[in-house]
């Protein structure tokens, strides 16, 4: 078993879980919910580590990348303010993230910057929240133009 497997195979329990589960409820782009849009940008986030040659921690970049929407609502409902879900959900997606399964704060770091430039002083720092932050651009793209 190479090391990407390892690393999803050892933070199974987080994919499968019913809190996880609840992601599959809301819309995230289009046809795409929140829960595949996250298992989009872990495999973008993967393949970009991967091709850059990068030698990210693969704890921090999967974990990071699955849990960065982990906000557990609808971005479209009328009632919530559409402008704001931009620069508010990665801490709400972070509190989530350690209320639920313990993270550290390396992950937290991924999830809180992964809205850069939108959340101008929320910079990446670390290799890993830099590659979280174009995985989830390029499947946003792809998904909202159903590429």
């Amino acid at each position: 078993m190479n090391d990407i497997n390892k690393t999803l195979y050892k933070n199974r329990h987080i994919f499968k879980s019913e809190q996880a589960k609840k992601m599959k409820e809301f819309v995230q782009h289009n046809n795409v919910n929140t829960y595949r849009h996250c298992f989009n940008v872990v495999r973008v986030s993967l393949k970009i580590n991967e091709f850059l040659k990068l030698n990210s921690n693969l704890d921090t970049l999967v974990l990071g990348a699955f849990l960065h929407d982990f906000y557990l609502y609808d971005w479209h409902d009328k009632d919530m303010c559409k402008k704001l879900h931009g620069f508010v959900h990665p801490k709400i997606a972070a509190d989530n993230s350690e209320k639920f399964f313990n993270i550290n704060e390396d992950v937290k770091t991924v999830i809180i910057r992964h809205m850069w430039p939108l959340t101008i002083t929320k910079i990446p720092n670390t290799k890993e929240a830099i590659v979280v932050c174009i995985a989830d651009k390029i499947c946003s793209l792809m998904e909202v133009f159903s590429v």
